[in-house]
């Protein structure tokens, strides 16, 4: 029974959610979003899923790709997930190497990858000459004891990413700022915004009636981006606020409209991601009620 590791192919895109969604329950995943994520990657990403496959079964997969948007080139990823029902075969070893050549094939000097805040989750990449870096949290929130719903602050309107269906320009200048100011390992720079609209705006996790965007003086300065995947699952995918605008409470304003329109639509859980060295949202999450579920923590090995 031996397991064959060998490129990510369309009809795999069920399977390959499926062991993401098993092996990290937190993250959404679908086949639409697995399709898309390969389909629409830009072609400087390099973004080539590999899948473990065994007797037939998709058992482990790994994104793999470049991180495009980072001002210093070679920075690859590499994010592996076993099905727990699966493990003990082998099957990280080979995805983790496989990826690795791929990355190398493709000029990339450095390798990032998130492990689960387990022993042997971490033993696994150390093991394979992996350096623990930064680390994040999953978090979760019971909607039912979701705080009371807040008044916007004095001279901010609340809309959603949907009044923008005419023109999302205003949303992705937002989008890009906040981004450049996100804690990690790995800066972004966002300059394409016809990518940005094949790949975050029409992103099919992307739910617009349910991001909610802070307006001043009819420019957007804050957001909340929330993603669900039709099964009932809400994620906040990323919150931020321009510079010139924080401290004024704008983060728990849109966090706290959005999940409220969640509730009301039926999500009865919240899920978000928040960097432990980011201490001001978490304690916005923290206020919301959010409880650490899981720690993830970034690993980095040198390639070459």
């Amino acid at each position: 029974m031996s397991i064959v590791v060998r490129p990510f192919r369309p009809e795999d895109a069920e399977q390959f959610a499926r062991v993401r969604q098993a092996a990290v329950p937190f993250l959404l995943a679908t086949a639409e979003s697995v399709a898309f994520d390969v389909n629409q990657a830009h072609p400087d990403a390099h973004y080539h899923p590999l899948v473990a496959e065994q007797q037939g079964e998709v058992i482990g997969t790994v994104q793999v790709g470049v991180a495009h948007e980072s001002p210093t080139p070679g920075q690859g990823f590499a994010n592996v997930y076993v099905h727990p029902e699966r493990r003990g075969r082998g099957a990280g070893t080979l995805l983790v190497r496989a990826a690795e050549e791929q990355l190398a094939r493709v000029g990339a000097t450095a390798v990032y990858t998130w492990v689960l805040d387990e022993p042997e989750n971490r033993a696994f990449a150390e093991r394979r000459g992996y350096r623990p870096s930064r680390s994040a949290h999953f978090l979760r929130l019971d909607l039912a004891a979701l705080p009371p719903r807040l008044p916007a602050p004095d001279g901010v309107e609340l809309r959603t990413a949907a009044d923008f269906e005419d023109d999302p320009r205003p949303v992705f200048v937002l989008d890009a700022q906040c981004t450049e100011d996100e804690p990690g390992d790995v800066g972004a720079h966002f300059s394409d915004y016809e990518q940005w609209l094949r790949d975050t705006w029409h992103h099919p996790l992307m739910d617009r009636k349910l991001t909610t965007i802070a307006v001043v003086d009819g420019s957007p300065v804050a957001f909340t981006a929330a993603r669900t995947d039709g099964n009932g699952r809400y994620v906040t995918a990323m919150t931020g606020t321009v510079r010139a605008h924080r401290g004024r409470g704008l983060a728990k304003a849109v966090k706290n409209d959005s999940l409220h329109r969640a509730r009301a639509a039926g999500f009865s859980e919240a899920f978000t991601g928040n960097d432990t060295d980011n201490a001001p949202m978490l304690a916005v999450n923290t206020w919301f009620g959010y409880a650490v579920c899981a720690t993830e923590v970034r690993h980095v090995r040198d390639l070459g």
